[in-house]
Order: C-alpha cells, then sequence, then structure tokens
C-alpha cells in the first residue's frame, strides 16, 4: 500500500523527528537521497552540468545540499536563487565549499543543462509559480536537461492535486517520507513524471490511517474473492444487471462481460437487450423484467445505456442489497433516496456526470477530483468511484482514507469501457466486498487488463479489456 499524507502532517512528522536528530541531519538524509536519484538519471556525474533553481524554503535547501554531493564527484553545479536573501545559508555554503557556485546568467546555464532540480516552491506552495519564477520555469522546459521536482513540481498543490497557474513539468520526482497527495492525482500528477520516494524515518511519526492511499499487487490479492471447496455458483453471489435498451444493447452486453469475470458465481440480466446478451454470453441469467421479479441477487448494478427509467432505477434502489448506479442510473439520483437506503451503494461517475450531480462545471471537477469525489460521497451518503486519469474512490465517511488507482492508460478512454467496469465492480459486490473495496480492486484490475490489451500502445475495444481482465486476475495473484 502506497500512503500519501497531507503538507501540514508531514510537517509536525519532521519536526518530531528533527527534535530528536542532531541539527541539519534530515536534510542532509533528503539530499543523499535526491542525489543518488540525480546520479542514476545521468548516467555519468563526472562533466555534467547541473542547475538548482533554489527557492527560499526547505526544497531549496534540499537542492543545495545534493547540489554540494554532486559537485563533490565532477559535476558543474550552478545555483539559481529565486530570493537570494532568504536563500538557505547552509545549503549555499557547502554547494559552494564543493565548488559549486551561484550562476552570473542563470538562462545561459538553463540552456546547457544536463539536469535541473527544482527546488523553487515547498509542499505548502499554493497558486501556481510566482511571475518571477515562471520564465526560468520555461527556460528549464524548454531546454534537453531532465528536469526533477524536489518533494513536488513546483507550482502544483500538494494536498489537493491541484494546478492553479503555471507549473514546472518534471521528468522525475524525488518526494521525501511519505507520498503527496498530489504526486497521485490528476492534475498535478502528470507534472510529476517518474516519483520516487526516499525513506528519510518519518514513518513512526505519521498517523494512520493516512488520507489518501493507493493500492498495490499484494493488497488486491488479499481482497479477491476465491471460491472454497463447498462453493456453489449461489454461495460465490449472483450479481443482477439492469443495463441497455434498444437503442444501446452493447452496453448491456459489456457490462454483462464484466460482471462474467468479476468473481461472482452467476449473472442475472434483467432488460431489453436479452437477445444480444444471450447471444454472446450464454451462461448468462436473462429476465424480462422488473427487476425485483428476476430472481435473488446479491448486488445490482443499474444504469449504462439505460437511457430514461428513472422508475426501474428506484425500483433497484428500494432493493435491499448493495447496488452500483452508473451512466444514466445517475440522472435520476435524489441524494436523500440514496442515504436512506439500508444497503450500501457505490455511484461511478465521469467527471461530466460528477458534475451534473454536483451542480458546477466539468473543469472544476477535473481540477479539483479529490475536493469534488469527497464531496459528491459526503452529499449522497454513498462510496463513490470517480473515473477518470486517476480514478478515485472515497467513502461517505470522511475519516477512511481515499484510494487512488494508479493503474490505466489512456487507452481505456473508449467506448464502453466504464460498463465493462461496472459489471466488473458489481461482481466483486455481489461476491462479498464492501463498496470500497469493490470499486478500488475493480479500478485496478480494469486499469491493469487496459494496460496489458493496449500491449504496446496499440488502440483497444471495450471486449478486448474485459477479455483481458483474467489474465489481470491472475498476475495480482501470482506477481512473478
Amino acid at each position: 500500500m502506497r500512503s500519501a499524507h497531507h503538507a501540514e502532517t508531514v510537517r509536525h512528522a519532521e519536526a518530531e523527528l528533527m527534535a530528536r536528530l542532531p541539527e541539519g541531519t534530515l536534510m542532509r538524509r533528503a539530499a543523499a537521497g535526491l542525489a543518488a536519484v540525480c546520479a542514476d538519471l545521468l548516467g555519468r556525474v563526472y562533466g555534467a552540468r547541473v542547475v538548482l533553481l533554489v527557492g527560499s524554503g526547505d526544497n531549496g535547501g534540499d537542492a543545495l545540499y545534493a547540489g554540494a554531493l554532486l559537485a563533490r564527484r565532477g559535476a558543474g553545479v550552478s545555483a539559481v536563487p529565486l530570493a537570494p536573501g532568504r536563500t538557505h545559508a547552509g545549503g549555499l555554503a557547502a554547494l559552494t565549499g564543493a565548488g559549486g557556485r551561484v550562476a552570473d546568467d542563470p538562462f545561459a546555464v538553463l540552456a546547457t543543462a544536463d539536469l535541473v532540480l527544482d527546488g523553487i516552491t515547498g509542499i505548502g506552495g499554493r497558486g501556481g509559480l510566482r511571475p518571477d519564477a515562471v520564465p526560468l520555469a520555461r527556460a528549464a522546459r524548454g531546454s534537453d536537461a531532465v528536469i526533477v521536482a524536489v518533494d513536488l513540481p513546483s507550482g502544483t498543490e500538494a494536498d489537493s492535486g491541484e494546478v492553479r497557474g503555471e507549473a514546472l513539468r518534471a521528468d522525475a520526482t524525488v518526494t521525501f517520507g511519505t507520498y503527496k497527495p498530489g504526486l497521485l492525482i490528476d492534475p498535478a500528477h502528470t507534472y510529476a513524471g517518474t516519483v520516487r520516494l526516499v525513506d528519510i524515518g518519518l514513518g513512526p511519526y505519521l498517523p494512520d490511517p493516512p488520507p489518501l492511499e493507493a493500492l498495490q499487487h499484494q493488497d488486491v490479492a488479499r481482497l479477491l474473492p476465491e471460491p472454497s471447496g463447498e462453493s456453489d455458483k449461489y454461495r460465490r453471489g449472483v450479481v443482477g444487471i439492469v443495463a441497455g435498451s434498444a437503442r444501446y444493447p452493447g452496453a448491456a452486453v459489456l457490462a454483462v462481460a464484466g460482471a462474467l469475470r468479476g468473481g461472482a458465481g452467476a449473472v442475472r440480466y434483467v432488460g431489453h437487450a436479452a437477445d444480444a446478451v444471450i447471444a454472446r454470453f450464454p451462461e448468462a441469467l436473462v429476465h424480462s423484467g422488473p427487476p425485483a421479479r428476476a430472481g435473488q441477487v446479491q448486488a445490482w448494478v443499474v444504469g449504462p445505456g439505460l437511457g430514461d427509467d428513472p422508475d426501474v432505477v428506484r425500483e433497484v434502489l428500494e432493493s435491499r442489497v448493495p447496488v452500483l448506479v452508473d451512466a444514466d442510473g445517475l440522472r435520476p439520483l435524489d441524494p436523500a433516496t440514496v442515504r436512506d437506503r439500508g444497503a450500501a451503494t457505490l455511484l461511478t461517475p465521469h467527471a461530466g456526470e460528477a458534475a451534473a450531480l454536483l451542480g458546477v462545471s466539468r473543469g472544476r471537477v477535473e481540477a479539483a477530483r479529490l475536493a469534488s469525489v469527497r464531496e459528491l460521497a459526503a452529499r449522497f451518503g454513498a462510496t463513490v468511484l470517480l473515473k477518470g486519469s486517476t480514478t478515485l474512490v472515497a467513502s461517505p465517511d470522511g475519516s477512511v482514507p481515499v484510494r487512488v488507482n494508479p493503474m490505466g492508460t489512456p487507452w481505456l478512454a473508449t467506448a464502453g469501457s466504464g460498463d465493462v467496469l461496472s459489471g466488473l465492480a458489481g461482481s466483486l459486490l455481489a461476491a462479498g466486498l464492501g463498496a470500497a473495496d469493490a470499486g478500488a480492486v475493480a479500478a485496478y484490475l480494469h486499469g491493469l487488463a487496459g494496460r496489458d490489451a493496449a500491449g504496446r500502445g496499440v488502440p483497444v475495444t471495450s471486449f478486448e479489456v474485459a477479455d483481458a481482465v483474467g489474465g489481470a486476475w491472475g498476475r495480482v495473484r501470482s506477481p512473478g
């Protein structure tokens, strides 16, 4: 499990640890890890040209100490202080003592740099880069240098993942002690490049649970349902799918495709696309409806390709089993109806649907994904899976960590992909997983399957993603 903590929490943990260490130890630990990553990226340190963009905070100090270590190994290191009167004195002395220098012409050294260390702002930065930093950031990005962010790309916001202004896009980010939410959540995530975590000893001083976490293979493996020797199709769970219409029969077929690969023992389909479903999946149990007469299920999925049918959505929500609501099912949703349910509800909107539910613009949701998913979960009293470039899963209980899905590929942005995800998550609900676990595990497997199906960067269809879920499941179970 990868955990991310807010900036204030990190500062508090650092203060507790620093009180137990000789002065300067923590910064030197961070600088040593930072310099090691830079050396690895350079390949050959001796003779390399390194430029440090140095702000007034601790990140600037980290950059200066790391620059001193690189200078001792033969790199030509130039510092560009953005606040000369407030540059970290100890770090600057270490750099000049090791043979580094303060640049006379910042733009000249940036033009020929092999590597640029971005230590302009720290984890408390808000609102994008200051105007005086923008030309330097643009010059760095316009050079051939590898850009390495210190703790967080300057101009991005650590706690929210928002980018409210110009920011310096990094090729790699070296973060210290713990991940910051902005390194895992778009849009800031896209500025971070490859993220490397350097352990500086903060672990014992960080609270548990963290506000944000990302599952890894071993976490997903622990959550996957596994039949026992006494299992039958009903004990493994039956998921009901209410999806599709005369206009959109394919949505039903794709939702069933995802559900059949999600660990439940059987899939009941209810709707107007029964012929299409049974033609593709003869193992599916089909019923003309209504859902209440279709037979027992342990979870329902309602909405993909459904069209305008608020009555069937209401009927499904009146059931006493977990319900996943997606796509057309989200339009008639009333927060009070969802909050009053006696069983779990999982909502799976994309940014446009989330915006409609919140009464804001799509752009606002995409710019503030973490705040949006938390607000939706609180308003509806439901678990919310916000789909997108970084999928987030939030529980209605604000003390439960939000989960961010690290898997996926842009090729998943294809028609029907969300229908497969809904069926997969619904099947996991029927197999006994809680709403947050079902959503997070489904997003992980769906993303991994998308990567596998895309192979060497080729377009994929949603059916190909569904077909790849089994392989993704196996890789998670046996990663070797």
